[in-house]
C-alpha cells in the first residue's frame, strides 16, 4: 500500500483505552468501526439507531470517507446503515456516527467494542460543471430502470 497521504484519528470523548479503528486483514479495504457504547444497546425490527464510533477525523483535501455495513452483519442478522453508503466530508470534524437500522425480524443487540460498520477513505475528484442545452446520444439513451434487462 502506498503512504501518499494521512488522516488524523482523534478520540471524540474521554477515553483513553478505545482502540484505534483498523483493518481487519492485510487485504481489507475498509477500517473496521465499533459501537462506542458503555452498556448493550437493543436495536429492534425496524427500529433506527444513531450509533457512536468514539472516533472524530480529519481527512485530507481531496478525499471522503465512505461508511459502510458489514456484510455478515447485513446477511445474518440484517443490521445495515440507511443512509448506505454515508459520506464523510474532507471538512467534517464531529464524531463518526453511524444510523443503523434492523431489517432483520428479531431484535439485534450491539455491545460495547462490537464491529459494527467499516470506513473506506477514497479520493474525490471534483470536475468544471458545464451546462449544456443538450447531451450526446447514446444507444441506451433515456431508458431507465430495467431498460437494459431484469
Amino acid at each position: 500500500m502506498s503512504d501518499d497521504f494521512t488522516v488524523l484519528f482523534c478520540r471524540f470523548k474521554s477515553d483513553p483505552d478505545w482502540p484505534m479503528p483498523s483493518w481487519g486483514s492485510a487485504g481489507a479495504a475498509g477500517l473496521d468501526l465499533a459501537a462506542h457504547i458503555s452498556e448493550p444497546w437493543i436495536i429492534e425490527p425496524g427500529q433506527i439507531r444513531l450509533v457512536p464510533t468514539g472516533w472524530a477525523i480529519a481527512l485530507p483535501v481531496g478525499y471522503e470517507g465512505q461508511i459502510r455495513p458489514r456484510s455478515g452483519l447485513a446477511l445474518k442478522k440484517g443490521l445495515t446503515l440507511v443512509n448506505s453508503p454515508g459520506t464523510i466530508d474532507w471538512d467534517y470534524r464531529g464524531e463518526l456516527s453511524l444510523p443503523m437500522i434492523n431489517l432483520g425480524p428479531a431484535p439485534v443487540v450491539i455491545n460495547r467494542g462490537d464491529r459494527v460498520a467499516q470506513l473506506i477513505i477514497a479520493k474525490v475528484e471534483r470536475p468544471t460543471l458545464i451546462l449544456s442545452p443538450n447531451l450526446d446520444d447514446t444507444a441506451r439513451g433515456t431508458g431507465g430502470f430495467g431498460s437494459t434487462g431484469s
